[in-house]
């Protein structure tokens, strides 16, 4: 019995301690954006005194577009999810269902790519964005287009990988007995795969968008133009002063632009959870 109830108290103290480290940080963010002072020095772990200074910066200033961040951030993310969900669905049916040359080879070439760091290509990808935009300014380099490809390009390897292995699941007798009943290749892929395939098709585009919404080093490289810039570019003006540091402004912009992410994993929590436990597909 005391050894029960000494694994239970250690349990509990091991659970206590990840929250300590999971939720303070985030706590942290929240004094920060109430504080008048907007620093991240506490005094005291409850305030003493709440402003809302911070967030009114945000909107009020002329010189800080936040909105036009935020919006160029949504724009981008919900594109790169939307496209890498239609072009890596269809690649993993055809390389998990259909025959043709070269098949094996792609796979292969395709999972030797991931096994490099992305920053490994930086210097490649900023060097050909560059010439293009000789020649094609509108998706060349400094453009949202232009960083859009270079995000589609980042993420169908592992999409199409994630994908193939939820369709490889799908018993192969439901093919069978759509093509018995005269249904093509497109047929079965619409009406077989595209149903049975929406939980994981909804975890990848969860996925899709919640990287490319917070990444910062492809956008702080393309992205120079106010206007033009993410919400991780925008941001980052705040800390990057070499005497002063702005972390209150910083952080109530971290708390609104983490809302569109929150509602999007709530709204599609139950396909998420759908697409991480399936493993198999009964028919």
């Amino acid at each position: 019995m005391k050894k029960f109830l000494k694994e239970d108290l250690w349990r509990h103290a091991f659970a206590l301690v990840i929250c300590f480290f999971v939720l303070f940080p985030i706590y942290l963010v929240f004094l920060s954006a109430l504080s008048p002072t907007g620093s991240l020095q506490v005094t005291s772990f409850i305030p003493k005194t709440i402003s809302f200074r911070n967030f009114h910066m945000l909107f009020s200033s002329p010189t800080i577009p936040y909105l036009v961040w935020m919006k160029n951030s949504i724009m981008i993310a919900g594109t790169v999810a939307i496209l890498s969900v239609v072009i890596g669905a269809a690649s993993a049916f055809a390389f998990s269902r259909l025959r043709f040359k070269g098949k094996k080879q792609g796979l292969q070439l395709l999972l030797l790519v991931q096994m490099f760091p992305a920053i490994l290509s930086l210097s490649a990808v900023y060097v050909i964005m560059e010439r293009v935009y000789s020649f094609a300014p509108r998706i060349g380099l400094g453009t949202q287009p232009g960083l859009l490809l270079v995000y589609m390009g980042g993420a169908m390897g592992v999409n199409i990988w994630l994908l193939k292995g939820f369709v490889d699941s799908i018993p192969l007798e439901l093919d069978e007995a759509a093509r018995v009943d005269g249904a093509s290749a497109v047929q079965t892929y619409w009406l077989i795969f595209v149903p049975l395939a929406a939980p994981v098709l909804a975890v990848v585009s969860l996925l899709s968008f919640i990287g490319t919404f917070n990444e910062f080093i492809l956008a702080r490289l393309f992205l120079v133009d106010m206007h033009a810039r993410t919400i991780a570019v925008g941001l980052q003006g705040f800390i990057s002063g070499q005497y002063a540091s702005n972390w209150g402004p910083f952080a109530a912009g971290s708390i609104i632009a983490s809302i569109p992410l929150v509602a999007i994993f709530l709204s599609l929590q139950k396909y998420i959870i759908s697409g991480l436990t399936a493993g198999s597909v009964k028919g």
